[in-house]
C-alpha cells in the first residue's frame, strides 16, 4: 500500500477525432465501463463529458476520473484545458473510419505538448465490424510500434478488452507513483502533473475536494449541483464494491 490513509485518483482522457456522422467510441467506451451499458444513440460530446468509477489494483484503491473530450476543432480551446493534468490518455480510433486512424499522430503531439509523459495506449474500437474494416491490422501495429504505445483492440458492443484499457493505465500510473515516492515526498509534489494522491477521508493533500492542474489553474472533482441532480445514477454506478 501507498500509505494507509491514501488512495489514488487518476485522471484519464479520452481523445479521437469527432466528425459529425461519425461515432468513435470515445463516449460509449466511458459509459460501457462506469455504467455496464452500451447504446448506438450516443450524441456527439459538446467540449467535454465526465465520469468516474473506482476500482481496486494490485491492493491499492484507484479512483478513475475519465474525461471524454470532443474531437472537432472548434472545442480545441476547451479540449486543451481538459489535457492539463491528466495522468493517463486513451487514442481512439475507429475500424471503419479512416481519417480517424491517419489523425492519431496528430491528436498524440496535442496531448503530449499539455502533458508530457504520461502513459497513453492506442485503442481500435469496433472490431465487432472488422468486416467493414477500412484499416489493416499490419496498418494499426505499425503505427502503435511507431508512436511506442500499447495497443488495444476493443469491442465497447461486446465489452471485448475495454477493461484491460484502463486497469493498464491505472498500473501504469501506480509505477509512477510509487517511484516518486520513493525518489521522496518532494519529487511527488514537484509532479507537473499533480492529479493523484487523496487521503480516505476525501480531502486532496493538494487542496480540499481539488487538484491543481499546469499553470496554477485549480479543478473541482466535485460535479456541479445540477450535473449531480441530472446524473446521479451515472456517477453511483461508477462506484465497485
Amino acid at each position: 500500500m501507498l500509505e494507509e490513509d491514501m488512495k489514488v485518483a487518476v485522471k484519464v482522457v479520452a481523445v479521437g477525432n469527432g466528425v459529425i456522422g461519425i461515432i468513435l467510441g470515445k463516449s460509449s467506451m466511458i459509459q460501457r465501463y462506469c455504467k455496464g451499458i452500451f447504446t448506438k444513440d450516443y450524441e456527439k460530446t459538446i467540449g467535454v463529458d465526465f465520469l468516474q468509477r473506482q476500482i481496486q489494483v494490485n491492493n491499492e484503491d484507484i479512483r478513475l476520473m475519465l474525461w471524454d473530450t470532443a474531437g472537432q476543432d472548434e472545442f480545441d480551446a476547451i479540449t486543451k484545458a481538459c489535457y492539463r493534468g491528466a495522468q493517463a490518455c486513451v487514442l481512439v480510433f475507429s475500424t471503419t473510419d479512416r481519417e480517424s486512424f491517419e489523425a492519431i499522430s496528430s491528436w498524440r503531439e496535442k496531448v503530449v505538448a499539455e502533458v508530457a509523459d504520461i502513459p497513453i495506449v492506442l485503442v481500435l474500437n469496433k472490431t465487432d465490424l472488422l468486416d467493414d474494416s477500412c484499416i489493416k491490422n499490419e496498418e494499426a501495429e505499425a503505427l502503435a510500434k511507431k508512436l511506442k504505445l500499447r495497443f488495444y483492440r476493443t469491442s465497447v458492443k461486446k465489452d471485448l478488452h475495454v477493461s484491460e484499457v484502463f486497469k493498464y493505465l491505472s498500473e501504469k500510473h501506480l509505477q509512477k507513483l510509487k517511484q516518486q515516492i520513493a525518489e521522496g515526498p518532494e519529487s511527488v509534489h514537484s509532479s507537473s502533473n499533480k492529479i493523484g494522491v487523496f487521503s480516505a477521508s476525501g480531502g486532496s493533500h493538494l487542496g480540499q475536494n481539488s487538484s491543481t492542474l499546469h499553470g496554477g489553474d485549480v479543478i473541482n472533482l466535485r460535479p456541479n449541483k445540477q450535473r449531480t441532480k441530472k446524473n446521479r445514477n451515472a456517477f453511483s454506478s461508477c462506484s465497485m464494491p
